[in-house]
């Protein structure tokens, strides 16, 4: 994600204690054992489906059985080790260089526009936490500034501190490669179109590339209780963090051991454009009792208007589940486009007055709670 058919099918397949590498094809299914033990969350909140295929999905309210998946082994081990997260670590003027592993297109052909993933090779120089981001200074002279390099464009990371690789050695990118038609010909204007997005895309296994940071402190994933409810709300490449987290969460055999909830919305065009899609879906499958997936797909879906079906239509649906998650502590997290936040706050604006709240109150107290987490381009 920069600030300024779906997914190919995604495979996991790692053998414990050894390299391996992203692999795209049938997800390998979890071998999963019961335990004896009940999981239930701290706060019960009736969340009842808006119709019956849904119904299996809302038993976050029952005390449940907690399945012991096996989960892929990291390392190195000293990334659990850090109190504080790394910052700025390699700034503008003196940049780290690091490598391209692979570029592969992440969306089906029908999908308006090219998203790519992209692996980069840091060697474990420039480590990170779930949720921050890297500059990319794109090759050349900057235009408006002759003889200077081009101005850092920011990426929130869509891995986990581990990498796709699982070392520590490698991120991951989620790029939409950003290309400007002139209305009156039709045809591409270079210079008006994304530099930095399309060097990225246009990358080779083996390419150079100069990266900053990490830098951000705001999406960082609160760790500090392992059972807390995490809503996450994003629209296109704002999907990035929340894949980090996720992997985290029910992927990876590291300290954090999550026992909450997390529940994503993700706005996109349509099921071509769906990012990282088959990877959730896998965690519902696995987790049904601590992960919600809710897609709003605006060329697919109708809202309850009859009009395009957007993230903040879906935040309506489920209002009344997520201020009742909100009041218990959850944490809410929006990344994506700015042009997403006018619409959902005035829809939770909306949603408060119909309860008898103050949303101007309620957004002071989760900000001030450490509740409410922002990060739009």
């Amino acid at each position: 994600m920069a600030h300024s058919a779906a997914v190919s099918q995604v495979s996991f397949a790692v053998p414990i204690g050894s390299d391996s590498t992203l692999r795209r094809s049938v997800l390998k299914p979890h071998s999963i054992r019961f335990s004896d033990k009940s999981w239930a969350p701290s706060l019960a909140v009736d969340l009842k489906p808006r119709n019956a295929q849904l119904q299996s999905r809302y038993i976050v309210c029952m005390s449940v059985q907690q399945a012991r998946r096996s989960k892929v082994a990291v390392l190195p081990s000293d990334l659990e080790d850090a109190k504080e997260p790394p910052l700025n670590t390699y700034k503008p003027k003196e940049p780290y260089t690091a490598t391209i592993v692979s570029v592969e297109r992440l969306v089906g052909p029908k999908a308006p526009g090219e998203t790519c993933h992209i692996v980069i090779d840091h060697g474990g120089n420039v480590p990170y936490w779930e949720g921050q981001s890297y500059g990319v200074i794109p090759p050349g002279e900057n235009p408006k500034k002759p003889g200077a390099p081009h101005n850092v464009r920011l990426y929130s990371i869509a891995s986990s501190r581990y990498g796709d690789n699982f070392d520590g050695k490698t991120a991951t990118l989620c790029v939409r490669r950003a290309l400007y038609y002139d209305p009156e010909t039709g045809k591409e204007d270079p210079s008006k179109s994304g530099i930095c997005s399309n060097f990225l895309c246009n990358s080779k296994p083996g390419d150079k590339v100069q990266i900053t940071g990490p830098s951000g402190k705001i999406m960082l994933l609160p760790e500090d209780n392992p059972s807390a409810t995490h809503i996450m709300i994003a629209t296109g490449t704002g999907v990035a963090p929340f894949r980090g987290y996720l992997r985290r969460m029910f992927m990876e055999n590291v300290s954090f051991k999550f026992s909450g909830l997390a529940w994503l919305f993700l706005g996109v065009a349509n099921t071509d454009s769906l990012l990282y899609d088959d990877e959730f879906t896998k965690y519902l499958q696995d987790y049904p009792d601590q992960f919600l997936y809710d897609k709003a797909l605006s060329r697919e879906q109708k809202n309850k208007s009859g009009g395009k079906m957007y993230v903040q239509d879906k935040i309506e649906e489920y209002s009344d589940e997520i201020f009742k998650l909100l009041d218990g502590g959850a944490h809410i997290y929006f990344c994506g486009l700015k042009g997403m936040m006018p619409g959902i706050q005035d829809t939770l604006k909306r949603v408060a007055e119909q309860r008898g709240e103050s949303w101007e109150q309620k957004l002071s107290q989760l900000k001030k709670n450490k509740q409410w987490h922002v990060e739009v381009y």
